[in-house]
């Protein structure tokens, strides 16, 4: 342990705090844990128990201690917060730090779709130091705290708030733990390259229950998924965007290769009736559209269907109405 000008005991390790114990929130946690101290919080009980019991898991190699944090309140102090909870999700997990985290702790996102950073400020207050990123690390749950690495990828954060001081920082720590990440000054054109990909496969994996790489193989799904890429493309044109790829069509197939075999979360959503991210991915293309005068007509009936299939989940009069109606004139 070191000691600061002071007196008063420095720490030797970044002190890091994990929102979300998922699939990525294991992959990350476990990499940041081999030179930094690991809290991770979830709000479901088993997976707190889980990674307290065994620590955190990536394929076969030794799992690695972390703390785990039944209550937010143990994640106050740290110097790092990293989000990995759905978008959806991100005013229910971030409420119960307003106020409570030192204003220079920063907040990183590496969540899809679009607004992100508009959810964490109404959490946390305008001042919040924001860092926003996109990932090619993927990860699939075996285990709570157990994950298979699909790919080594590539990170890239950029500022939302932050200073970039700040975020240097924290592409340095993430570097430090062995993963590949940098730094960009506008991360704008490669969250709507993520959104992109996003908008032509979650929804389409989701609603057809198929994997990624189902999509390419099937024509008539190949073309509407190059439909959806090619609509979000021109709504980013027309914002002023230039995406990181000349190519959108390309670019979601290079996706979609990546990870074929594995079907997008919004699939296991509407299997759960948690939640979908729709309104922030697809939703978030049709209400840009709309400010900016261009139509988007299979990003609009995509959100409509994924909403459908929500309602009808969380018990709409659908079923009922075809029962009565399905029944004979003498019943």
């Amino acid at each position: 342990m070191t000691f600061d000008l002071q007196g008063a005991p420095e720490r030797s390790k970044p002190l890091v705090g994990i929102i979300g114990g998922g699939a990525m929130g294991t992959l990350f946690g476990y990499h940041l844990a081999s030179t930094c101290d690991v809290l991770v919080h979830d709000g479901k009980p088993e997976i707190v128990a889980a990674i307290a019991r065994n620590g955190l898991r990536v394929n076969d190699l030794p799992a690695r201690s972390v703390r785990a944090a039944a209550s937010a309140r143990e994640l106050y102090g740290v110097q790092l917060l990293f989000l990995f909870v759905k978008a959806v999700d991100t005013l229910h997990a971030l409420r119960p730090f307003a106020g409570e985290l030192s204003p220079s702790t920063p907040v990183i996102s590496f969540q899809n779709g679009i607004g992100n950073d508009d959810a964490i400020r109404t959490a946390l207050g305008g001042t919040v130091p924001i860092v926003l990123g996109v990932t090619t690390e993927s990860a699939v749950t075996l285990e709570p705290g157990h994950v298979h690495r699909l790919t080594e990828g590539n990170t890239i954060i950029g500022a939302a708030g932050a200073t970039p001081a700040t975020t240097r920082h924290v592409a340095d720590v993430l570097v430090r733990s062995g993963m590949r990440a940098s730094v960009v000054y506008d991360i704008k054109p490669h969250l709507w390259g993520k959104l992109v990909a996003n908008t032509a496969v979650n929804a389409l994996s989701a609603l057809l229950d198929v994997p990624a790489g189902a999509i390419l193989r099937e024509p008539n799904a190949a073309r509407l998924a190059e439909a959806l890429a090619e609509e979000t493309a021109s709504v980013a044109a027309a914002l002023k965007i230039n995406l990181p790829f000349p190519n959108p069509w390309q670019y979601v197939s290079e996706v979609i290769a990546v990870g074929a075999d594995a079907k997008s979360s919004m699939a296991f959503d509407l299997q759960s009736g948690h939640p979908s991210e729709i309104d922030y991915i697809n939703g978030a293309v049709c209400a840009a559209g709309r400010r900016c005068g261009i139509p988007t007509p299979y990003n609009d009936a995509i959100l409509r269907l994924v909403r459908a299939r929500e309602a009808f989940h969380a018990g709409a009069s659908l079923p009922d109405r075809v029962t009565v109606a399905s029944r004979s004139p003498g019943a």
